[in-house]
């Protein structure tokens, strides 16, 4: 049985060297960090910048860790600020549209995306 060391199982928010890095729409990069059983996903959005309306099967949540943001989802609009956090049901089509500052979102999906197991362009 190989042992891997868990400092490797550590990472940081801050760290732009971590996780795998894909871009998702034009000022939305995202950083990944996948698990067996779930996915965090630490996306930045430049200032009014937005993401392709899409959805997946996977369930979502959300957490606005910086800026502000309007959260598309279900059709409705709902503002977003620091410390909010929200669920998406697989299925609900979703996006996200940073205010004037900019904004910084963690996503943790369960299971994993399949298709953010690897580092490329896109929503998947």
């Amino acid at each position: 049985m190989t042992m891997t060391s868990q400092r490797d199982e550590f990472h940081n928010l801050d760290d732009l060297t971590q996780g795998l890095a894909r871009e998702l729409a034009p000022g939305v990069t995202t950083r990944i960090f996948p698990g067996e059983h779930a996915m965090l996903s630490v996306v930045t959005i430049a200032p009014g910048a937005m993401g392709t309306l899409h959805d997946h099967p996977e369930e979502q949540w959300g957490v606005l860790l910086e800026g502000s943001a309007v959260r598309i989802q279900g059709g409705e609009e709902i503002e977003v600020r620091k410390g909010d956090f929200w669920r998406t049901p697989g299925g609900v089509p979703h996006t996200m549209r940073a205010g004037p500052e900019g904004c910084r979102v963690l996503d943790i999906f369960a299971p994993p995306r399949e298709a953010y197991r690897k580092a490329g362009k896109g929503f998947g």
